[in-house]
């Protein structure tokens, strides 16, 4: 598979990456169920298939998400680069809050250390910004565990370019974990410039939008714990609309004999600006899928075609939620 530098980093990633936030479990923003063993299985089969990192987070399944890939890449951790993040906690009942304060971004790589079974992080990054008093702080702390050796790099997720420019004047940011899909462009807007001007890796999550742009997506399917069905996306009008712009992806994808997963794959992917794509799977069989989104590209006219069932798409959006009148 294509790899690509990050940033500034001597890490060079795999074009996709393996999202581990779906196989945590039960939790405030988890997906439903998941069986351990196929959760290690889809890690294992990512590997077999040249994807050489993973990204997870502290928070994903409180905690699980970690201990299921400890597991997967046991006897193989030298190979694979491991992405966690810090800064959401959560107390006995799991109920979760943002706190970048230096002694809790200390205690969290130290759980997720251990969680992990290993003695180093290879990208530590700032979950969310919210907790905007200790941004400071909490950045200058994971500078501190980059000089004890226990993290190799340290990036941020989820930050505005006002927020980039705070902490890259405390210290250097490896890079940039965004939300970024066909139906979730604002990076595009300021952010993306940003980064490009600054050498700051790029690594886009949810470019399959938590399923709706697979061309396969099935709300009876979901779990009735499921965060998803908390989300505007999910629920109708939008819904409707999400899964008829999928359905015309799928036409445009079957020319180049794939998925619509691929081509929106492929898509978030087309802009060097991009270190890789987080793609989510539940299961080996999502991953053989997955990776046929890196090592092709969409030409020109494709890209033109997508652009107006998007414009299509923002209009149906506003027309239905009463924005605007048709």
């Amino acid at each position: 598979m294509n790899k690509r530098r990050l940033g500034t980093t001597s890490l060079e990633l795999t074009e996709i990456g393996f999202g581990a936030w779906a196989i945590g479990g039960a939790w405030t923003f988890g997906w439903g169920a998941q069986d351990d063993d196929e959760a290690v299985r889809a890690i294992e089969r990512a590997i077999d298939l040249g994807i050489n990192w993973i990204d997870t987070a502290a928070v994903y399944g409180l905690g699980h998400s970690e201990e299921l890939v400890a597991k997967a890449v046991a006897g193989k951790r030298e190979d694979i680069i491991i992405a966690t993040k810090c800064s959401l906690i959560w107390d006995e009942s799991g109920k979760t809050s943002c706190y970048l304060a230096a002694d809790s971004i200390i205690r969290e790589c130290e759980a997720s250390l251990g969680r992990l079974q290993t003695d180093h992080i290879d990208l530590y990054q700032i979950h969310w910004p919210d907790d905007e008093a200790h941004i400071d702080e909490g950045w200058e702390a994971i500078g501190r565990l980059i000089a004890t050796g226990k993290v190799r790099y340290g990036g941020v997720s989820n930050f505005n370019v006002a927020q980039l420019r705070r902490v890259v004047s405390v210290r250097p940011i490896a890079s940039l974990q965004p939300p970024y899909s066909m139906l979730r462009r604002g990076v595009e807007d300021e952010i993306l410039g940003y980064c490009r001007e600054s050498n700051i890796g790029v690594i886009a999550y949810s470019p399959l939008q938590c399923g709706l742009l697979t061309g396969r997506f099935d709300m009876a399917r979901v779990a009735p714990d499921d965060w998803r069905r908390r989300s505007a996306e999910f629920r109708e009008p939008n819904l409707a609309i999400n899964l008829g712009f999928a359905t015309e992806l799928k036409k445009l994808a079957s020319r180049y004999s794939r998925t619509a997963g691929q081509l929106a794959v492929a898509w978030v992917l087309r802009d060097q600006v991009i270190t890789s794509a987080i793609v989510g799977a539940r299961s080996a069989a999502q991953v053989e899928e997955n990776v046929g989104g890196s090592g092709w590209t969409i030409e020109p006219e494709v890209l033109a075609e997508i652009d107006d069932l998007l414009a299509d798409r923002i209009l149906k959006i506003r027309a239905a939620n009463g924005t605007i009148r048709r």
